[in-house]
């Protein structure tokens, strides 16, 4: 017997010995496979690219994994002790592996398998770091013995508080979150130390499995786990019984945070920043890099601009009637479903989809969309509303896009049961419930706006079209479009810089051009198909005259015009040609809004900017759009003190690094006359604001575009409809009512009703009184009577009565005139234009003008020349005299302005004038 016992004995320690050697050179093996841990000390996990207004109000975000990382010392102890009791309450004991949580899961799991429960686990923090970080989520013992070698050389190389700071910014908790800040905010919209216990709990339910505890999906399952995490939390005393039947009693409130775009009008700026960003650092930094980005964003701004922006493209839509229902039902089909089916973009809100349920005299019932939960699907409930005959009197049928039909006399004319429509809540008070609905249509038409900052080019607002869910195109900055009139104040500012003023006279007639070959003529027309004779340039730019820009043109010559253009940042290569005065080229809205500015802050140029500044991970920053150097600007109050001496301590000065592109004069005389658009002229819908404002309107051929670009002296904005196929907007869709009116409403929400501020006089300007009409200058007050700028020189003076030189004659010497790249000298007095002889084919056509496009000077001028003295018929003939033509050969001269027709002289009554590359407006 004894025998037998040492045998059995013999054999056991052979099995041990034998088991003690395999397990032995098992960890051995496996300790040769396992991966760096020493990594973990320098981790950077993706962190998302959170997106800044100019305030601070978060308005984006960019990530593939929605994470904040943030260290255990700014995670609040609450959120620390929920977790340590729903995950591992022996954490700070334990050196990685928990042998009595070990033994324990194996009991509680043998009574688990009895009663058919979920088998739990016995893996501490340490093991589940170990896990996310270094090994796959495999079901093997192989896996499970590596986590456990790890976590405990993880013990030994890292501090308990490490450790728990890589687990609590790793672990993902369901919706995109990654990490407990990330959660916080996607949850309740909170940072962490603002939740409470129950909050808290409730995060710490989900490691376990986000989707299992979703808290619409599965609510009464999440409530029970969130309760249970609250007694632990209770039993390991980190709170009081009376705190924890306080959290317990707390009903599961959660706020799903949207992803991406956390503001709802500035969905257009934020995915233009992505762009940026995208082109300067790259895929991985900007969705993983944790970049935070100051924009230049103005939210209250921004919200103005939308809402205007739709506002205005919605009364162009109303104005051409209604185009029919979204879509129809299918006899017998399901109301709710067929509309649960259809999309809502989240930027139409409060708009909505209804199916007409009933048609009567006095309005229709129609059916709401069902409200979208929380867990994604619809609700069952049924909504009904009314919409009353007066809100569909505007929907007269569309004819062709071209006409309107009759007025709508009954709802029968517009919709029909069945019809599935566009809705809109209309409220007396926006506390209480809609009083009725009305019937609204997504506009075919689309446009974009942008409001910036003339001085620094920070781009406070910008919406790119209707509905960014409709259509992420950005029209702002992604549209080339023809800015017609609206590219008129540079033609001008050209003829200024060229030694014209406001005052000068320039013939509004008739205008022939023979582009040689088989081009024909080329005979561009004014808007109204009417002339003027004789007239300012001052009510050249107000009334929008073409023909007197193209003869403008002519004179500065069309390399000087491309010039220009390229300058002021217009377009890069615009191609030297007549047309081009008239806003033929392609620009965006964009560059147009910047080239504004320029004239609007006295001729410094300014590039849009929608990023301020941008930081690292660490809070060290990478880029920043103002970097002058200012070494005052971080001293202290004591230095500052010492620097100032004796004297008064002064802000620092910051070096003003603008290039000057148009000289400060000629700028103020654009600014001048574009403020007369506005009180005179196409501009004069955005009169009603009440403070001074400048601008110009632009419309195409066909009344394609329609633009308005205008400004204050603090402020600029651009406006652009248009359908995005090119098609015409329809009969006098002008800038002037298409655009201009949206450009009003957003400057009254931005500046109207706050004190006027006045447009800024350079030195080198002298304001003189003069009659707006003849330039001539006025002995007393009454209407018609403007101070006009002049630059100091040129004057007009009280021995003659019109500007200084003959009608036909007489031109600006160019050596005399300013050069933007010399700096400004003292031009002579301006000069009268006539309509005299177009230019050769070859000397037009792509020609090299000499001297900068400069036109023959003063003197007797050839037989072809343009500035040849006319005959009866408008054809030069014969030579100037010297002085110009004698004053009584001049109508209106003498004093008088000339005998006009009411209307102007008639393109009937001049000649048979086509359209060409004119009738903008």
């Amino acid at each position: 017997m004894l025998r037998v016992l040492s045998i059995v004995a013999a054999v056991c320690l052979v099995l041990l010995f034998g088991g003690l050697m395999a397990g032995g050179y098992m960890v051995w093996r496996l300790n040769q496979d396992l991966p760096d841990y020493t990594r973990l000390a320098n981790y950077e996990p993706p962190v998302m690219t959170r997106v800044h207004a100019g305030d601070g109000e978060l308005i984006g975000e960019f990530a593939r994994e929605r994470r904040l990382y943030v260290p255990i010392s700014a995670i609040p102890p609450r959120v620390v002790d929920a977790f340590l009791a729903a995950e591992d309450k022996n954490f700070y004991s334990h050196g990685g592996v928990d042998a009595m949580g070990i033994v324990r899961a194996v009991f509680d799991n043998v009574v688990n398998v009895m009663q058919d429960r979920r088998l739990v686990g016995a893996s501490t923090i340490t093991q589940q770091v170990a896990k996310n970080f270094l090994l796959s989520s495999d079901v093997t013992l192989d896996r499970k013995l590596k986590e456990a070698l790890i976590a405990i050389r993880l013990e030994q190389a890292f501090t308990k508080d490490q450790i728990l700071e890589l687990y609590l910014n790793e672990i993902y908790l369901g919706i995109g979150s990654y990490g407990v800040a990330a959660a916080a905010l996607n949850y309740f919209g909170k940072p962490l130390d603002e939740l409470s216990v129950a909050e808290a709990a409730y995060l710490a339910t989900l490691p376990k499995g986000p989707n299992n505890y979703h808290p619409y999906r599965y609510r009464e399952r999440a409530l029970a786990r969130r309760n249970w995490v609250i007694s632990r939390m209770e039993e390991e005393g980190f709170i009081t019984a009376y705190e924890a039947a306080e959290a317990r009693s707390t009903d599961l409130e959660v706020s799903l945070r949207r992803r991406g775009v956390q503001i709802r009008d500035a969905s257009y700026f934020v995915e233009q920043v992505r762009r940026e960003l995208l082109d300067m650092y790259g895929e991985e930094k900007l969705y993983e890099g944790g970049l935070s980005v100051r924009t230049t964003i103005d939210t209250k701004l921004q919200e103005t601009v939308s809402r205007e922006l739709r506002e205005g493209l919605i009364a162009y839509d109303r104005r051409h009637g209604w185009r029919g229902p979204v879509s129809r039902l299918e006899p017998g089909q399901n109301w709710q479903e067929a509309l649960s089916a259809l999309s809502v973009p989240a930027d139409l809100e409060p708009w909505t989809l209804a199916a007409v349920l009933d048609v009567r005299t006095d309005g229709v019932t129609v059916g709401l969309r069902p409200q979208r939960l929380g867990d994604g699907s619809f609700s069952k409930e049924i909504e009904k509303a009314e919409i009353p005959f007066s809100e569909m009197t505007w929907a007269r049928e569309n004819v062709n896009r071209i006409h309107l039909g009759p007025e709508v006399k009954s709802p029968s004319d517009v919709v029909s049961v069945g019809d599935v429509v566009w809705v809109a809540p209309v409220f007396e008070d926006e506390k209480k419930d809609p009083v009725h609905y009305a019937l609204m249509q997504v506009p075919a038409v689309n446009g974009a706006a942008v409001a910036m900052d003339p001085h620094t080019g920070r781009v406070l607002a910008m919406q790119g079209g209707f509905s960014f869910g409709l259509s992420e195109f950005n029209r702002a900055v992604q549209a080339l479009r023809q800015p017609g009139s609206a590219f008129k104040p540079f033609v001008y500012a050209a003829a200024l810089d060229k030694g014209f003023t406001p005052a000068s006279l320039v013939l509004d007639a008739p205008f022939v051009l023979d582009q040689g070959g088989d081009l024909g003529l080329w005979k561009p027309e004014n808007y109204e198909k009417n002339f003027n004779g004789p007239s300012t340039l001052r009510f050249g730019i107000e009334h929008s005259r073409n023909l007197m820009t193209v003869r403008l043109a002519q004179y500065v010559g069309p390399q000087t015009v491309s010039n220009y253009a390229r300058r002021f940042g217009i377009t890069d290569d615009m191609p030297p040609v007549l047309s081009m005065a008239l806003g033929a080229g392609e620009t965006t809205l964009m560059r147009l809004v910047g080239a504004y500015g320029i004239l609007d802050n006295g001729g410094k140029r300014v590039t849009p900017t929608l990023i301020d500044r941008v930081q690292d991970r660490f809070g060290r920053t990478i880029y920043r759009k103002d970097d002058r150097d200012c070494p005052a600007c971080n001293e202290s109050w004591e230095e500052a003190k010492e620097r100032a001496g004796n004297g008064e301590v002064a802000p620092p000065v910051l070096p003003d690094n603008r290039e000057q592109v148009e000289s400060p004069q000629t700028a103020y005389q654009m600014v001048s006359m574009l403020e007369g658009v506005v009180q005179r002229g196409t501009g004069s819908a955005a009169r009603k604001v009440g403070v001074p404002l400048a601008g110009k309107t632009g419309t195409t051929n066909d009344n394609r575009d329609a633009w308005f670009v205008g400004f204050s002296p603090n402020l600029v904005a651009g406006v652009f409809v248009g359908f995005d196929e090119p098609l015409p907007l329809g009969r006098a869709e002008t800038g002037g009512r298409a655009a201009a009116p949206i450009f009003a409403g957003i400057m009254m929400d931005a500046v109207g009703g706050k004190p006027a501020i006045p447009f800024r006089v350079p030195p080198g300007i002298t304001l003189v009184k003069v009659n707006a009409k003849t330039g001539q200058l006025a002995n007393g007050e009454g209407s018609g009577i403007i101070l006009e700028a002049f630059r100091e020189g040129t004057e007009p003076r009280f021995e003659s009565s019109a500007p200084s030189v003959g009608l036909f004659g007489n031109v600006p010497d160019p050596s005399d005139t300013y050069d933007a790249d010399s700096g400004p000298e003292a031009p002579p007095q301006g000069a009268v234009l006539d309509g005299g002889a177009p230019l050769a084919p070859e000397d037009y056509d792509g020609m090299t003008p000499p001297a900068n496009g400069d036109a023959p000077g003063a003197g007797a001028a050839p037989l072809d020349s343009p500035f040849g003295r006319p005959g009866a018929d408008g054809i030069a003939r014969g030579t100037i005299p010297e002085g110009g033509v004698p004053t009584e050969e001049i109508p209106g001269a003498g004093g008088s302005e000339p005998d006009r027709p009411s209307g102007g002289y008639s393109s009937e009554s001049g000649g048979n004038i086509d359209s060409g590359t004119g009738g903008l407006y």
